[in-house]
């Protein structure tokens, strides 16, 4: 059998461990094989079931408070996410950027921004990969890989009832897991987690706005126009006011000694109040330090200041509540079936996926709403990708091995947007596009085909040596248009019909890459683990479905699509394990080059998103340990520090940020270009220091009882969330703390426990955009900047957790 036992099984079998001190092995699967962490020579962080556990990781964002060097930023549009790795991130406001730091889930790749919707639960561990990831991943993943591994069934029934409460955001979350074997060789695990916010985790403080639309043909006429005022109410005071369903099936047969295979299928279901909950105008231009837009404050606090669509408006706006209610749905639905057949000496695997989204939101826009400045927009985005991956991996006695694979991805992403802004109206449009100033309608086809391979040779019992190449082969047909376009904007966006022939944007899109590396590894006993690396790694270039296509701009076709970033570095490690089993001290140093790093920006001069390309290096030394000693059992002190130097290393036409003068390096060219030399600046959200800290204690209570308790601490130092140098942006270093506490039976049957997150509440940002309408005197000598809106941290989270299986 290679069913996994369940987790009660495993505890029973552990029980000795407990007594008697000493580290227990973490088993990853960063080379597509099942070993431990302390024989791959590559630079991995993993968290094993039971830390995944006790630590409730259970999103992406909830990784990235306890994996050092990797931060995420959740956005309200393009790709939803902005995901940094050692400094590597892609910018959040293109939708059709795919990530540098991809998501795996059970062997399937998942490179969209918006992963960070999904959540994650029932694990068997979590992998956080970092740097270049080439031959072992679906596609390329040009800063790192971050890998879900769900839990099978088992060869015992068991049944999981979990029921959570979390005071702050008054969040309430039920979750039930069933696993039953069917006969010798099959079995199922179904698994559903219901939660519900009652209250929230952000505060909306903010008034009645007004607002004035007039008739725009009236105006063109020469006439005073018809004026309408209306009304915004504020956005609910407590968001996000979430509301989440997941749910999940797994099949797993086996109908013979050599041949396994598992079905999961999935369904996620998240809807919020808002799209944009965690915007907060942290920082103003104003030396007042109050919005250019609101007039009030800027606050580094968890506070958003924004107001609902007028209902009148949304009477008849495109995918807007008759209320008015700004709301983000996001929906999945996955399934990946996973064949194995092992025979003597070779094993053969196949991954197949097909994986559904679609993300639906009303956006407050301009995130900070003031009166007669109100922009709300409406998004409805759907994504489709089936891929199918072979891999033939040898398994012979002799010093000579070979993997070998093959990649098809076949994908499409439809995108319509409808966008408002306050104080057009045009009476003589169809009801839905009276109040809009203009519509987007856009797709993307993409094909991907890849090939792969990898050959290790045993150079002496100890010395191995590794090389592999992936060769990748991919087309995108895309398309962009603006249907409607307000007679009040019409020189600013062009319309489908325009005259000059520029008004339907088509892209036929091809690139190809050969992405080599080779690893040498010496492990001259199982305790000492030592590699040297060449990785490279790309990712594709692509269309921004979501940008604009502006009058202003000679080349619309330009300004939407991108070219591929590349990665090519070396990394050396050293892995041990010391002390008679009681210490893991691991070293990592790492060089990595960007060609063609992808930025994205607004350039409004010409009131358009451009993606451009950087070159960029990221650099530096990352050290952590893990201590379990034998005079204590049941203790576990982890830790890590790490410094990355991550630059841009050519970057001389970068655009500048709203506000720069002329004195702090920004020329106008041509009187509308905005430019200035980033080269040896630092990139977005790349603090040079980080570091975690981290204890936990498990022990027996009298001869029925066991109480564990958990501390874990995360330093990161000051940054730029700005990719492009804007010193307000700046975040100041931080520390945030975790704690928990469990307590049940020895055998674990049952358990309360008491979680608590971020207990410093402490506000810092991973992402950052300029306000809208704010900043004034770009390139200029006097120039004001604009106001800063963070994508902000969680505030204090306190949950308790009562768990019971039978």
């Amino acid at each position: 059998m290679l069913f996994v036992a369940p987790a009660h099984a495993q505890i029973e079998e552990q029980e000795t461990g407990i007594e008697a001190g000493g580290l227990t092995e973490i088993v990853v699967t960063a080379r597509k094989r099942e070993e431990s962490v302390q024989d791959v020579p590559v630079a991995v962080t993993a968290f094993s079931e039971e830390l995944i556990e006790q630590r409730d990781i259970t999103s992406v964002e909830k990784i990235a408070a306890i994996a050092p060097n990797f931060n995420v930023g959740r956005a309200s549009n393009g790709s939803g996410a902005q995901l940094t790795l050692r400094g590597i991130g892609s910018s959040s406001t293109s939708i059709g950027i795919e990530q540098s730091v991809a998501v795996v889930v059970d062997g399937a790749y998942y490179g969209q921004g918006r992963i960070i919707n999904e959540g994650f639960f029932d694990l068997q561990r979590v992998e956080v990969l970092k740097g270049p990831q080439a031959l072992f991943f679906g596609k390329n993943a040009t800063a790192g890989v971050i890998s879900f591994t769900t839990k099978d069934p088992g060869p015992d029934p068991e049944f999981i009832a979990k029921a959570g409460y979390e005071f702050n955001a008054e969040q309430w979350r039920l979750e039930g897991i069933a696993s039953m074997p069917l006969g010798d060789s099959a079995g199922i695990r179904l698994a559903a987690r219901y939660s519900k916010m009652e209250g929230g985790l952000y505060d909306n403080i903010q008034v009645d706005r007004s607002y004035t639309t007039i008739d725009i043909i009236d105006v063109i006429g020469g006439g005073a126009g018809n004026a309408i005022v209306h009304t915004a109410t504020p956005v609910t005071s407590d968001q996000p006011g979430e509301e989440e369903f997941l749910g999940r099936a797994t099949f797993k047969v086996e109908p013979s000694d050599r041949l396994t295979a598992t079905v999961k299928a999935s369904y996620n279901y998240n809807r919020t109040q808002n799209s944009s909950w965690n915007y907060a105008v942290y920082a103003c231009g104003l030396p007042s330090g109050d919005s250019q837009l609101t007039g009030l404050p800027c606050e580094a606090d968890f506070i958003t200041r924004q107001n609902n669509l007028p209902t009148d408006i949304a009477a008849n706006f495109p995918f807007a509540p008759a209320d008015g209610k700004p709301y983000n749905r996001y929906e999945s639905f996955a399934a990946t079936g996973n064949l194995i057949y092992e025979a003597d000496s070779f094993q053969i695997t196949s991954v197949t996926n097909y994986q559904w989204n679609n993300n639906q939101w009303l956006c407050v826009c301009d995130f900070q709403t003031g009166d007669n400045t109100g922009t709300w927009a409406t998004e409805d985005a759907s994504w489709t990708a089936f891929s199918q991956e072979l891999r033939l991996l040898t398994q012979f006695d002799g010093p000579f091995n070979v993997m070998i694979g093959a990649l098809y991805q076949d994908t499409k992403r439809d995108f319509d947007q409808f966008v408002m802004f306050a104080g057009l109206r045009d009476d003589t449009a169809a009801p839905e596009n009276q109040y809009l100033a203009t519509t987007k309608t856009s797709f993307t086809n993409g094909e991907t085909f890849a090939v792969f391979g990898q050959a290790t040779f045993d150079i002496t019992p100890e010395l191995e040596l590794a090389g592999g190449v992936r060769y990748t082969d991919e087309s995108k047909d895309s398309f962009f248009t603006q249907p409607y376009n307000n007679l009040g904007v019409q020189g600013i966006f062009r319309d489908q019909n325009d005259p000059d022939g520029l008004g339907e944007i088509t892209a036929s899109q091809n690139f190809d890459n050969w992405s080599p590396e080779v690893t040498l590894t010496y492990q001259p006993n199982p305790d000492l683990l030592i590699y040297g690396a060449y990785k490279t790694a790309y990712k594709s270039g692509g269309f921004s479905n979501g940008g604009i296509n502006s009058k202003f701009s000679p080349d619309p076709l330009a300004d939407l699509t991108f070219e591929p970033e590349e990665a090519e570095g070396f990394e050396i490690g050293i892995k041990s394990t010391l002390a008679n089993n009681q210490l893991r001290l691991n070293l990592t140093v790492f060089d990595y080059d960007y060609t063609d790093l992808q930025v994205d920006f607004f350039n409004s001069p010409i009131f358009a998103f451009q993606t451009l390309t950087a070159d960029a290096r990221t650099r530096g030394v990352e050290v952590d340990f893990e201590f379990a000693p034998n005079g204590v059992p049941g203790l576990n002190l982890r830790g890590s520090i790490n410094y990355t130097d991550a630059e841009y290393t050519d970057f001389a036409g970068a655009p500048c940020y709203a506000g720069q003068t002329i004195a702090e390096g920004c020329t106008l060219v041509g009187g509308i270009s905005a430019r200035q030399d980033l080269t040896g600046a630092p990139l977005s959200v790349a603090p040079e220091w980080t570091g975690t800290l981290g204890a936990a204690y498990d022990t027996f209570v009298g001869d029925d009882f066991r109480l564990s308790f958990s501390v874990d601490s995360r330093y990161s130092d000051s940054y730029l969330p700005s990719g492009f140098g804007n010193p307000l942006s700046r975040q100041d270093s931080f520390v945030t703390i975790d704690a928990g506490i469990r307590f049940g039976a020895e055998d674990r049957n049952w358990e309360i426990g008491v979680i608590g997150k971020n207990l410093t509440n402490e506000f810092y940002v991973t992402g950052v955009v300029d306000g809208p309408s704010t900043g004034v005197g770009t390139g200029t000598a006097v120039g004001t900047k604009a106001d800063q809106l963070g994508f902000g941290s969680l505030p204090r989270t306190v949950m308790v957790e009562l768990i019971k299986r039978f």
